[in-house]
């Protein structure tokens, strides 16, 4: 069924309602890609208030529109509705957050005496048909469709403490309230509801919080793990025998179908496929199936340890890379076997992933989720499911069940534990390039920090061929291992499948290092590692500038190129995910290369961006607040020669700011009063001297001063959760605010401003963790250290630290910023592309190094990072585009294309860094 037949099958529906009432002219009907929205003609609607939600199955969802529309164009209160099945599905799917999940129709009522009624009249003729519980409102009975919650009639959205655009109601005096959608039913304490009170239903686990919750009568519940549409996994304990217990739970009608099968059915199917391997140590133990408030769970033995992925993101932060590239060929070994023992049980796994594998105290692997297994003596239950970048092609269009989209995974999970991720490939346009010959590229880019063997690259490319046929099997992979890791010194022995398996089917019986045992490495055929062909990197950036060029919507109100949501929606103006920030890349670029397309672009793009400021007041910050947006319009305006967005840019930055509680460069004082410095150094004046004073001395105000140095911990007038935090990154804690002092110091010539920045240095000399002389630092004081990137990491406190190096000359903080480059280096295949979390801006800091030192070395090593990040592009129709962490195609600085072309172009023509000032040394 396509999208076109099922959105005519709803909306026919109204169509056809109107018709037989006759009430068509008192209707207005607009639509979008998601829903249909149908309001009264007569009539204002309510800003906030009581409202309905209806839920239904792809199945039952034209009987419940149907049904409903008898009441609601009888009642005369606005409602929207999903369009099409194909949306009723998405909207029911495990993977729609669960505050979002199951709304079909959202009804709007004239008042709250009025949504009592059309709750019940609702209520009274959908009754007896399926559909999901929604789980962010209160049912109007127990398993009723019709469900209700307190919350917003219309799009109003501000701005949060955190930067972020919220949906907000007003409290009764009229103070704005962000209107949270959870999956939880919490109505505002004002709010008195006019429902009935609903009659209890059984506890659930979700409430564990508030008492233990006995499920089938044995199993108490502990805590939760996780909590997904679909349902909760629960840690708890087996009442009979007091053994540690795992606890899954599925709600019905999620990931509905057709047949009227959901995630129930998977469940059940992972409870026939851990009872086939009962007793193999293949997988935990099955307790009970059962049910409990018309919920399914499965109870199953907790299987000690860490899932695989959480074990290869903290074994490499903790012993280090040298140590991990030993360790590391042992878990591929065990993996290989962890497949062929499933395959000789007669078990196709169908989602082999590092999330799906348990890493067990005593270094042994166990399968995990196994409700998309299938059994080779059953039916297997048909899905297009799996987990990006792991599963196989073949299997996200339901292929046949075969073993060799295991092969594929398999390929894939070596992969991550060698490398530490797998590139998302995205899918190109058109076609040039095959997918295993873009990894292939990818992975030759890692060869320089990672040293994989020949032998290695090659099982990886041969389980993730393309053509399922020509995949290599688990027993080609143990071979390749063997010729990649030979034992040392004859140690190796053949120690067999870790688990009570027969050999898989044909495969021989190879040697293979046993777990713990030392071994040594095939020689690895190596290219230089910083080899960049300027060619491709010049076409590369042409790519990125033209779809850069091309994406820009100034006709839409809303936003200006196209941006990734997921980490929530931020100010269409800003730099972090906003036209400030695209604009600022095509400034330079425009500037760097005379392209005759930027004049007008950077013209228009400005200008939207002015309309949409106001230079009354603005939010503070440099990558979320109002002074970033200034410094990126004022060197637009002065590039094209645009006077009116020079004096909007001026009059943006000497706006008055909004109070403040945050110090950070991205949302608070240091990120203003850098910006401040800039556009100072630009204009020489001095009301923006003032500010950069100001800041400066807010900053010394506010600072706490401590036995190891200076910091600036998260005030408590700040948002509540962060209150107290002592963060040491770039973005949000002391590195950023001591750069902008140490260039303040430099304006304002007070001691006590670079005297503040030294100490901010200081503390970071007493946080580094240094693991096999990489400097590394925790996102906070006290924590493990985090990952190696601006935001919170080394690549961001380096750069600080080599600027305190340059203006201070004391070698200990150059000896860490060049310790800090290592980090960097031997994680450069882990990471993403992207500015914040990512390679472009971890490259940025080696290219600070390198200017500051003169050291070739990490020119050089920031050469490798950009092969990595160009490893990872995919051209469409002529333009090249890359993924975000979430496998999105973003425009935006922090997360997409601007932040990796920045820094780009600083590698091929060496311009100085964005959003940094030149400190004078």
């Amino acid at each position: 069924m396509t999208s076109d037949t099922t959105e005519a099958e709803l909306e026919d529906l109204l169509r056809q309602a109107l018709d037989t009432t006759g009430t068509g002219a008192s209707w207005t009907t607009e639509t979008d890609e998601m829903w249909c929205q149908v309001t009264p003609r007569s009539g204002n609607r309510r800003a906030q208030g009581w409202k309905l939600h209806v839920s239904a199955t792809v199945t039952s969802a034209p009987t419940v529109l149907a049904r409903a529309l008898d009441v609601l164009l009888r009642e005369k209160s606005a409602f929207k509705f999903a369009r099409s099945l194909d949306q009723v599905g998405t909207l029911n799917s495990r993977a729609t957050p669960r505050g979002n999940s199951g709304k079909f129709i959202t009804v709007y009522p004239c008042s709250d005496t009025g949504a009592a009624r059309l709750a019940q009249e609702l209520h009274r003729v959908t009754a007896g048909l399926p559909g999901p519980r929604i789980l962010s409102d209160q049912p109007y009975a127990v398993r009723s469709l019709v469900h209700y919650r307190y919350g917003s009639f219309v799009g109003r959205r501000r701005l949060s403490e955190q930067g972020l655009l919220v949906w907000f109601i007003e409290d009764p005096d009229g103070n704005p309230v962000e209107d949270k959608r959870t999956g939880q039913y919490s109505p505002p304490s004002w709010a008195v509801s006019p429902f009935p009170a609903l009659v209890p239903a059984p506890p659930r686990p979700a409430d564990a919080a508030s008492g233990p919750v006995l499920l089938g009568g044995r199993f108490s519940v502990r805590e939760a793990i996780r909590h997904t549409n679909k349902g909760g996994v629960y840690r708890g304990t087996d009442v009979h025998t007091g053994a540690p217990v795992v606890i899954k739970e599925t709600r019905p009608h999620v990931e509905a179908d057709a047949s009227g099968g959901d995630v129930r059915d998977w469940l059940r199917a992972e409870a026939r496929t851990l009872e086939k391997l009962r007793g193999t140590g293949l997988a935990p133990e099955p307790l009970a199936l059962f049910e409990h408030g018309g919920h399914l769970f499965l109870a199953q033995e907790e299987v000690p340890g860490v899932p695989l992925r959480t074990w290869v993101a903290e074994h490499f932060r903790d012993a280090g890379g040298e140590r991990y590239g030993a360790d590391a060929p042992e878990q591929a070994v065990r993996l290989v076997e962890l497949v062929a023992a499933a395959h000789a049980h007669g078990c196709v796994l169908r989602d082999f992933t590092p999330g799906n594998v348990m890493v067990r105290p005593d270094g042994e692997l166990r399968l995990i989720d196994l409700e998309l297994a299938a059994l080779t003596d059953g039916t297997a239950l048909p899905t297009r499911v799996g987990t990006p970048c792991f599963s196989a092609p073949e299997r996200l269009v339901d292929a046949p069940v075969s073993p060799t989209a295991d092969y594929y995974s398999l390929g894939a999970t070596i992969c991550f534990v060698l490398a530490g991720k797998v590139p998302n490939l995205l899918p190109e346009k058109p076609a040039d390039r095959s997918a295993e010959r873009r990894l292939a590229d990818w992975l030759a880019a890692c060869t320089g920090p990672l040293r994989l063997p020949d032998a290695v690259v090659d099982m990886v490319l041969g389980l993730m061929r393309d053509d399922p046929a020509e995949r290599w099997d688990p027993g080609r992979a143990r071979a390749a291992l063997r010729e990649a890791y030979p034992a040392r010194d004859g140690e190796g022995q053949d120690h067999g499948p870790p688990h009570r398996a027969a050999p898989e089917h044909g495969a021989p019986s190879p040697s293979t290092p046993v777990p713990g045992t030392p071994v040594r490495q095939a020689p690895v055929r190596q290219a230089p590692f910083h080899e960049v062909r300027d060619d491709e990197l010049r076409d590369t950036i042409a790519g990125i500038v033209d779809h850069l060029v091309d994406s820009m919507t100034p006709e839409d109100d809303r936003r200006l190129w196209p941006v990734s949501t997921m980490a929530g929606e931020t100010d269409p103006c800003t730099v972090q995910q906003g036209a400030a920030g695209v604009l600022a890349v095509l400034t330079r670029y425009g500037e760097l290369t005379g392209d005759p397309r930027l004049p007008d672009l950077i013209s228009t793009a400005g200008h939207w961006i002015a309309d949409r400021t106001d230079t009354r007041s603005v939010r503070p910050g440099l990558h979320f607040g109002g002074r970033g947006t200034a410094w990126a319009l004022y060197d637009a305006g002065r590039a094209v020669g645009d006077r009116g967005l020079v004096e909007h840019a001026l009059a943006l930055a000497l706006a008055p700011q909004h109070a403040t509680p945050s110090h950070d460069i991205t949302h608070g004082t240091a990120g203003s009063g850098l910006a401040a410095l800039h556009l100072w150094s630009r204009t020489g004046d001095p009301r923006l001297a003032e500010r950069v004073v100001d800041a400066a001395g807010r900053l010394a105000a506010a600072a706490q001063h401590g036995p190891f140095g200076v910091s600036w911990p998260v005030p408590a007038e700040a948002v509540s959760e962060e209150t107290g935090k002592r963060y040491l990154g770039f973005a949000h804690g002391l590195a950023g605010i001591g750069c902008f002092l140490l260039g303040a110091s430099a304006l304002s010539g007070c001691g006590e401003h670079r005297e503040l920045a030294v100490r901010a240095g200081e503390h970071l000399l007493s946080e580094v963790v240094l693991v096999g002389g990489e400097a590394q630092w925790p996102t906070q004081a006290g924590d493990a250290p985090t990952a190696a990137y601006w935001c919170h990491g080394t690549a961001g406190i380096g750069a600080f630290l080599i600027r305190l190096w340059q203006v201070t000359g004391d070698d200990r903080f150059g000896d860490l910023a060049r310790r800090g480059t290592r980090a960097v280096t031997e994680r450069a295949s882990r990471a993403p592309v992207s500015q914040c979390h990512g390679l472009a801006g971890n490259g940025d800091f080696l290219l600070d190094v390198a200017d500051a030192t003169g050291e070739p070395v990490h020119r050089a090593r920031a050469g490798q990072l950009a092969r990595l990040i160009l490893a990872e592009r995919a051209h469409r129709d002529g333009h090249v585009v890359f993924p975000n962490e979430y496998g999105e195609t973003s425009t935006g600085w922090s997360d997409g294309a601007a932040g990796i072309l920045a820094f780009l172009l600083r590698f091929r023509h060496a311009d100085p860094r964005h959003w940094m000032v030149q400190l004078p040394v």
